[in-house]
């Protein structure tokens, strides 16, 4: 009514300005139209034409205020008039609406509507009927506040489809709460309307019927899909024994067309037999199952048969057992196996069921504790084992033997395996372990382990050994494992290195020791060879290297691959040794270089003696001769010493020479053939003044025909003269002096023997050297050449010489010259 009232007063004032505008527009457009009246009515009053046009509209005013005044009259009345009318009509609608409101909400409902583009609906009734009135009511349209969820989605979507497309709908629904509702929806007068309303009475029921028929509908939907896309055959018959329901697997199995031509032709799926057990297991109880062989596409599996009598007749479903059948009996196949394995098995091995009672044994359980056969094979309880072993003290003694045992037993209730180690009363050790079972009971592994601990205490014993055996070696030891750490080293290998005391304790890698060990060693190529022997893992070689440290240290090294894939790495300071074989050497160095000053001074020596012995030996020939003028005989005699003295002194002089001629390697023999007789002769003919002076009797003693062979005449000669004037200087007067010769195969032997005193022992292998004179014995002290130019000749020509004496009985030289001396000098070559 009010909305009417505001809309008559907006009226009347447009019809008021509209008067008005109409009336001042003659006016102003009279003035505006004719500027000879306007200019008439200024000159009449003594106007401007400003002045002119106010006039005009004060005029028109006037005139306008009259006219508004009378229709301001009329429009009252007017008003008056249509706003009783407008009462009258609002008032019959008030009425008509509460009568209306008062039909709607005669049972308890809840009304939502949207306008159109308003997304803000008007929600009105008892909102009670889906939710406290403590809430919100704007909360109702959150439907899953109210609504369990699939129903909640389901309006979600209906109400969605309402506002957009003016789509309908009617939901039977039932809230969280569990009261029947129905939910409608529809578009009026341009408006999205939903009513909810609570179901009572015989629609309720109607509703529920519908709601129950739907998840039964939708339930045997499932069902049958199921028994259609089953792969094992489903059936169901008849109480006369008709087939009334087959799937696709059944038609298959019977080898039907279709679905309806099994039904037709009432296809049987088991054989007479078996369908007669079957009949009669139903008649008898309400179920049936066996396992039966049924001939499928020609082929003969094994099926689960599973049967039940229904009140129409029976149904039945084939699940094919084929596989299971064959896994039981590989299973059962396994077992057996795996029973003979256990016999075989060294350790003791006893199975328990959950009943505590032995299942199976083998063989090395029996043995190991000595029980009867006959006794275990009936099946005997745990404890009836344990006191029996116990009687015959064969268990470890305990003070507490019930405690003991429940203690044993409590693996019945475990789940982890356990672990003990038993020591008998006999003296053997034996690990048991206890292992549940997964279908209850419990299986005890027996091993005897005495050996083992043995083998494990001198192991400790022995690694105790060695690490004490380490930790006392004055080498330096570390142990690399094949990964380049340092598992084992000793306190030397730290001192050497002058590491802190705990620095390999964590077992370092060889670069982290080789970084520790640089500021006394750097050399790269050093270290990178001992890494590579560490770290190798083919072609694992010892490797032995010499370390001069900065400190003046020097260090042997060596890497030895162990068999375990390991590397020992030993460091021996030989810093001693080394210091001490550098003196020695140049000590050597210093006796080769005086040596030979020796041989040097001699050769010098004996070469600037010739010269003057030549002449003085010249002179006194020259003196000796008749020409030159007689002698007084005291000048003859000594004019004979003279002589014999400058002849001993040439001979002297030319060994001294020939044995550094020999020493520097420039002698060189006159090859040629010897005749062995005429040499012995003339070494003979040499000596013969010093036998005949000394009462001594030559015995020479040669091989008939013994011939000849390739040598150097002279030094032979002078070998067997040296040889026969030792011998002569050593025998006593009137004794003998024997010189032999003989042949073999391959070499001439001469020897000389003589009756003297002998050589001793421990001067036989000096006899050779320069200037080693042995005169214990002697009548003659020589200068000690002689021997040392027989060995020297005799050695030029490929032969050797040795020495044969007794003490007191005399002393034979034997000399070998080889008879070919071309494959002497071709094998020296």
């Amino acid at each position: 009514m009010r909305r009417s009232l505001l809309s008559c007063t907006s009226l009347a004032r447009d019809g008021m300005i509209g008067l008005v505008t109409t009336a001042l527009l003659p006016v102003r457009s009279a003035f505006a139209a004719d500027g000879v009246l306007a200019q008439a009515v200024a000159d009449q009053f003594g106007l401007n034409h400003q002045e002119v046009a106010v006039l005009a509209t004060s005029l028109a005013l006037v005139g306008f205020s009259a006219v508004a005044a009378i229709l301001l009259m009329r429009t009252r009345v007017r008003a008056t008039r249509n706003e009783e009318r407008l009462r009258f009509e609002i008032s019959d609608l008030q009425a008509q609406s509460d009568r209306l409101r008062a039909l709607l909400f005669v049972e308890p409902q809840v009304l939502i509507s949207w306008a159109a583009g308003d997304n803000r609906p008007q929600i009105s009734g008892d909102i009670s009927l889906v939710m406290s009135q403590e809430g919100s009511p704007q909360r109702i349209l959150a439907f899953g506040t109210w609504l369990p969820p699939e129903p909640a989605l389901q309006m979600d979507h209906a109400v969605d489809a309402l506002r957009d497309k003016g789509e309908a709908f009617l939901l039977n629904l039932s809230t969280s709460a569990g009261r029947a509702i129905e939910a409608m929806g529809r578009a009026i007068g341009g408006q999205a309307i939903v009513r909810i309303r609570e179901l009572g009475g015989l629609r309720r029921e109607l509703a529920e019927a519908n709601l129950r028929y739907k998840a039964l509908q939708e339930e045997t939907e499932l069902l049958r899909d199921f028994a259609a896309a089953a792969p094992w055959p489903i059936w169901a018959k008849s109480l006369e024994g008709n087939l009334r329901y087959a799937n696709a697997a059944y038609v298959r199995a019977t080898e039907g067309k279709s679905v309806a031509d099994a039904l037709q032709r009432n296809l049987e799926l088991l054989e007479s037999e078996q369908r007669s057990e079957l009949t009669k297991a139903l008649n008898d109880n309400a179920s049936y199952a066996a396992r039966l062989p049924i001939v499928v596409s020609g082929e003969r599996r094994i099926y689960d048969v599973q049967a039940l009598k229904l009140g129409g007749g029976s149904a039945g479903i084939a699940i094919d057992a084929s596989e299971a059948a064959a896994l039981r009996a590989a299973i059962v196949r396994m077992v057996e196996a795996h029973r003979r394995t256990l016999d075989q098995l060294s350790s003791g091995v006893a199975v328990f069921d959950a009943d505590r009672r032995l299942t199976f044994y083998n063989e090395s359980y029996r043995r190991l504790w000595g029980l009867d056969q006959a006794f275990l094979d009936g099946n005997p309880d745990d404890s009836s084992i344990l006191d029996r072993l116990r009687a015959n003290r064969k268990l470890p003694e305990q003070p507490d033997f019930r405690a003991w045992k429940a203690k044993l037993h409590e693996a019945y209730r475990a789940v982890e395996s356990e672990t003990y180690t038993w020591f008998l009363p006999d003296g053997r050790a034996i690990s048991v372990v206890t292992t549940p079972n997964l279908e209850g009971g419990v299986t005890y592994l027996f091993d005897n382990v005495t050996e083992s601990l043995d083998l494990a205490r001198q192991f400790d014993r022995l690694t105790r050994v060695q690490r004490e055996t380490l930790d006392n070696l004055g080498e330096a030891v570390a142990v690399f494992g094949s990964n380049g750490r340092a598992e084992l080293f000793n306190p030397p290998f730290a001192k050497m290195w002058k590491l802190p005391a705990d620095a390999l304790q964590g077992e370092p890698h060889i670069e982290a020791v080789e970084a520790m060990c640089r500021p006394l060693f750097d050399d790269p190529m050093t270290w990178r060879a001992l890494r590579e022997s560490i770290t190798a893992i083919e072609n694992r070689a010892q490797v032995a290297l010499k370390l001069e440290r900065k400190d003046g240290s020097v260090l042997n090294c060596m890497t030895v691959p162990l068999p375990d894939g390991k590397t020992l790495l030993a460091f021996q300071d030989i810093t001693d040794t080394e210091n001490v074989e550098r003196a020695l050497r140049e000590r050597n160095e210093a006796l080769e270089a005086a040596d030979q000053m020796k041989v040097d001074f001699v050769h010098h020596v004996s070469y600037e003696l010739r010269a003057p012995l030549t002449t003085i030996i010249g002179f006194a020939h020259f003196l000796s001769d008749p020409s030159t003028g007689p002698l007084t005989p005291k000048q003859a005699e000594y004019l004979d010493y003279v002589t014999k003295s400058t002849n001993a002194l040439l001979a002297l002089t030319n060994n001294i020479l020939d044995l550094a001629t020999i020493d520097a390697g420039a002698m060189k023999l006159e090859l040629g053939p010897v005749n062995i007789a005429q040499a012995i002769e003339a070494a003979a003919e040499g000596i013969q003044d010093r036998l005949a002076t000394d009462r001594i009797a030559l015995k020479v003693d040669i091989e008939p025909n013994i011939g000849g062979f390739t040598g150097d005449e002279r030094r032979v000669v002078q070998v067997l003269y040296n040889l026969l004037a030792n011998a002569v200087g050593f025998s006593p007067h009137d004794a003998t002096v024997t010189i032999s010769a003989r042949r073999t195969e391959h070499s001439v032997v001469f020897s000389v023997t003589d009756s003297g005193p002998g050589i001793p022992m421990e001067m036989r292998d000096k006899v050779f050297n320069w200037f080693e004179s042995h005169s214990h014995g002697s009548r003659h002290r020589g200068a000690g050449l002689g021997l040392s130019l027989v060995r020297s000749f005799v050695e030029l020509h490929g032969g050797r010489v040795r020495v044969d004496s007794t003490v007191g009985k005399g002393t034979t030289v034997t000399c070998d010259f080889p008879i070919d001396q071309t494959a002497h000098r071709n094998a020296a070559e």
